[in-house]
């Protein structure tokens, strides 16, 4: 009976064994290092970037001609040049009516060939007495009287002449014409408008149709930029074109401690005065901390990089960026020189992530692993 009890037991006893090994494991924890993403890092230094010096300013003429009429008093008869013509020296954009002035025109005139009669007459009876001084003809007053009037007779005449050449140019001055050749930049003028002496000109002209970006620079910028250095202006359109730098200002503003730059553009269509333009300077370089463009990603926070610690973990660090040139782009703020940062900001990753940074085509030296944690005593 015993024994039987026994075996009993010993049957129970192994049967219970087999439960507990076929029961469920606990699965075994995975190594975060093992299952990490493998990334391209580049370090946060310093880079001389090409184009990295830009500004800003309003395109002007480089020259502008005012137009305004030369006589007062007239009605504009016909405006012969709309605002976008191409004009030359010379050629007539507005005239004005001349029935006024030719009126005066034949009175002077009749009036200066009076006065040219009389003076002739008066030299002719001036002549008459030539040598008779002291002769006892006539006397000496009244040959005297006739010299002074015969001086006097030719000064009207020369007086009535002048008078009708001055109606001459004024006659002249009606046709209103161009100054220099260019391209026209406004009117403001319509017929039957009066002539007058100041007030806003007629027509504006941008001399040979040249435009220029007129840009402050600081201080410091304006010794890296020279005559003849080109730039790549970008236009209100957003094309871009070449122009040249013509002016460096020789001074700067006391009070801004900015410095003018003038950039000549070719001539076209599209290249309108009163506008506003961006230059880069394209042989102008500037150091300054910088990662790739493609290390930059703009969220609804801004623009950030992913930083990899010494621990191979990512973390998001916010930055400001700066200007921008050779596919690189200069941090304002944000990490300090020498912090390693993903390439591709396109990566999905999370802050806090591990991966497996590369580096310059090789991998990274990977952080030194962290210690085991020490047994508890007395357990095995």
């Amino acid at each position: 009976m015993t024994n039987s009890k026994t075996l009993l037991s010993f049957a129970v006893g192994l049967a219970a064994l087999s439960l507990v090994a076929c029961g469920p494991k606990e699965p075994p924890k995975k190594d975060p290092a093992a299952t990490a993403r493998t990334v391209s890092v580049v370090r946060v230094q310093d880079r001389a970037i090409a184009g990295s010096l830009t500004a800003s300013g309003s395109l002007i003429p480089r020259e502008e001609a005012a137009v305004l009429p030369e006589v007062a008093g007239y009605r504009v008869s016909r405006v012969l040049v709309e605002e976008g013509a191409q004009v030359k020296a010379g050629q007539t954009l507005a005239q004005l009516d001349s029935a006024l002035i030719n009126a005066q025109l034949e009175q002077q005139k009749a009036q200066a060939a009076q006065a040219q009669v009389q003076a002739e007459q008066a030299e002719a009876e001036a002549a008459r007495v030539a040598g008779l001084d002291g002769q006892g003809v006539l006397s000496q007053e009244a040959i005297d009287q006739r010299r002074f009037q015969a001086k006097s007779a030719r000064a009207t005449a020369n007086a009535q002449l002048a008078a009708y050449r001055d109606v001459q140019t004024r006659a002249g001055k009606l046709a209103v014409t161009a100054p220099v050749s260019g391209l026209v930049l406004s009117r403001n003028v319509r017929p039957g408008d009066q002539s007058g002496a100041g007030g806003e000109p007629w027509f504006r002209i941008a001399r040979d149709g040249q435009i220029e970006l007129s840009a402050d620079l600081a201080e410091g910028d304006l010794a890296r930029v020279r005559v003849g250095q080109t730039a790549a202006v970008t236009l209100p359109s957003g094309v871009t074109v070449e122009g040249r730098v013509r002016i460096v200002s020789p001074q700067v503003n006391a009070e801004t401690k900015l410095g003018t730059v003038r950039i000549l553009l070719p001539v076209r269509g599209d290249v309108r005065a009163g506008g506003f333009g961006r230059a880069v300077f394209k042989d102008a370089t500037g150091l300054g901390l910088a990662v790739p463009e493609t290390a930059i990603r703009y969220d609804a926070d801004g623009a950030s990089v992913m930083t990899v610690g010494a621990d191979n973990r990512v973390r998001r660090v916010n930055v400001t960026t700066g200007v921008r040139g050779g596919g690189f782009v200069t941090l304002v703020k944000g990490p300090p020189a020498g912090t390693r940062v993903i390439q591709n900001a396109a990566a999905f990753l999370l802050d806090g992530d591990m991966v497996k940074p590369v580096e310059g085509g090789a991998a990274a030296p990977a952080a030194a692993p962290a210690p085991a944690p020490a047994q508890a005593a007395g357990k095995r």
